[in-house]
């Protein structure tokens, strides 16, 4: 899952983008309004969290441009000031929520997960194929009954396979998902990561071909298991 931050106090910023990559989010940070708009542009994402009072753009009317542009990503609206006229403006500009500053971090990493679900209905709660389960609640993932141990990025890197459904995956398409754009690998990273997840898939009982490479395309999960 891709998150877009816009937030102007790089301390707050780094520390809950911190915070999100801890919890499989691949996090791309904008100090302003106007560059907040410009990532939107450039890049596709799951969830923004908006702050209130940013430079050059101000929240209220990035939110507004970015509903009125027909952007139908959930918004979490961040602000120091605790008024309702405040709150009732961001929600009618197109915000799905809003958190109070000083945030208590589980409360609002509860309030993310909810806007994706409420985002991705269609999607399952448990991801299985095969003998494989991930849960995203949880962010447990078993094979059968052994439980497997994966990093953040393993873990990001198999939901990825998983929500997919067996379509192919470039390399660059895995890059755009998983890493935010200033801290983007390069593709002999993503081989790195691959590697070893598919040896703890092994371990944990799976083929050794559970996930498999379509040379001069990409990787995909194996449909004939």
């Amino acid at each position: 899952m891709r998150i877009l931050l816009v937030e102007d106090d790089d301390r707050i910023a780094q520390a809950l983008a911190e915070a999100l990559t801890d919890q499989h989010y691949a996090v791309d940070i904008a100090a302003d309004g106007q560059e907040g708009w410009n990532f939107v542009e450039a890049g596709n994402y799951d969830l923004i969290i908006l702050d209130l009072m940013l430079p050059k753009i101000d929240g209220i009317t990035l939110c507004q441009r970015l509903r009125s542009s027909g952007l139908q990503t959930p918004i979490l609206m961040l602000t120091a000031r605790d008024t309702s006229t405040d709150k009732v403006l961001g929600l009618d500009v197109g915000a799905d929520d809003y958190v109070i500053k000083p945030f208590d971090l589980p409360e609002l990493t509860a309030r993310i997960r909810a806007l994706l679900r409420r985002s991705s209905t269609t999607l399952p709660p448990i991801l299985e194929w095969e003998n494989l389960c991930l849960n995203p609640n949880t962010q447990q993932v078993t094979y059968g009954i052994n439980l497997l141990h994966l990093t953040p990025k393993e873990y990001s890197l198999l939901e990825l396979f998983l929500r997919t459904n067996g379509r192919v995956l470039t390399r660059t398409m895995i890059l755009d998902h998983l890493w935010a754009f200033e801290d983007l690998p390069g593709e002999e990273t993503i081989k790195v990561h691959l590697r070893s997840l598919r040896q703890k898939l092994k371990t944990a009982g799976a083929p050794a071909n559970f996930i498999e490479t379509i040379y001069g395309m990409g990787y995909r999960l194996n449909q004939n298991l």
